[in-house]
């Protein structure tokens, strides 16, 4: 069982978005709008990162990856000092370069930009806890998965050809994943709590499997603890200490998630979903999901049944 892989197939909706620019200097893109999870990829050429946020700008090169939580807060230009456009990734008519370019030009940089649509109802702890703008360099290791898949990306948008419309959002799902473990397995080099280390902790992330592999089973803490192979009381406090919360309530949170994207994504009888994620009543289950996030399961169904999956800026 791969955490991060389980958390982001629970929270992300619909289809990724994605788009191929080609830019010439001098240029600049402020991302402004976009209702989920944004995403750039340098596939040639360089770029300046300007947060938003504060900070000195951050130079990237070809194969360097940005991940933005939020979907907004930041700009990309070809220099520090270039003046920004205001742009949304998600809207269809929008053109990039917002002029055209110089009659026999070359685009100065190549970019893939896109954006990711996450259930924000309530959202899990790996991806809350992010800094609103990431930047992973490109790593020159062959092999390098993260590597890997940018070089997958570039070559089948490159050279499309039958199954490009299946390959480009797999690989985009694939992306976002290997994004966030390269993060976090940096963090955790670096020495950094939380989830970083959680996710390396051998007990602690025994738990999570568990709890992820089996959501209905009727896990207590001494259960929890016995797979961890530490005591009771050693368990539930290095669990808390590395995830934020004991191990029932995020058990409870990891529930309602699954529960979510069930009401989303099926057409599931309400006492089907309640037992699917350990509940033995549709009672008991409609007052934890209402309890947790704050609207009746059969409102949340409505809301995602109702609402374009990507909303345009």
């Amino acid at each position: 069982m791969d955490i991060v892989g389980d958390v982001i197939t629970s929270i992300r909706t619909g289809t990724p978005i994605a788009r191929r620019a080609a830019l010439y200097s001098p240029w600049g893109l402020r991302f402004v709008g976009d209702p989920g999870a944004g995403f750039h990829v340098v596939l040639q050429g360089t770029a300046w990162m300007r947060p938003s946020h504060g900070g000195s700008p951050v130079e990237l090169g070809a194969g360097d990856v940005v991940f933005a939580a939020s979907g907004d807060g930041y700009a990309l230009a070809d220099q520090p000092g270039t003046p920004l456009s205001d742009v949304c990734v998600t809207d269809p008519a929008e053109t990039w370069p917002l002029t055209g370019p110089p009659p026999g030009a070359e685009p100065s940089t190549l970019m893939l930009c896109g954006m990711y649509s996450l259930d924000r109802a309530r959202p899990h702890p790996l991806i809350s806890q992010l800094p609103p703008v990431i930047r992973l360099p490109a790593r020159a290791a062959t092999g390098d998965p993260l590597r890997s898949v940018v070089d997958l990306l570039g070559t089948e948008l490159d050279h499309s050809g039958p199954g490009t419309s299946a390959a480009v959002p797999a690989l985009l799902d694939l992306l976002l994943i290997f994004s966030l473990r390269t993060w976090y397995d940096r963090q955790a080099a670096q020495g950094a709590t939380g989830w970083a280390r959680a996710l390396k902790d051998p007990p602690v992330s025994t738990a999570l499997v568990r709890m992820h592999d089996s959501p209905a089973s009727p896990w207590t803490v001494s259960r929890l603890a016995g797979e961890a192979g530490l005591s009771r009381t050693a368990f539930a406090r290095r669990f808390t200490e590395l995830i934020g919360e004991p191990p029932l309530t995020y058990l409870t949170r990891w529930r309602m998630t699954l529960a979510g994207r069930l009401l989303r994504e099926s057409d599931l009888p309400l006492a089907s979903v309640a037992a699917r994620v350990g509940y033995g009543s549709e009672y008991a289950f409609s007052k934890a999901f209402r309890r947790a996030l704050g609207r009746s399961p059969g409102a949340h169904r409505r809301a995602h049944r109702t609402s374009p999956t990507h909303n345009s800026c």
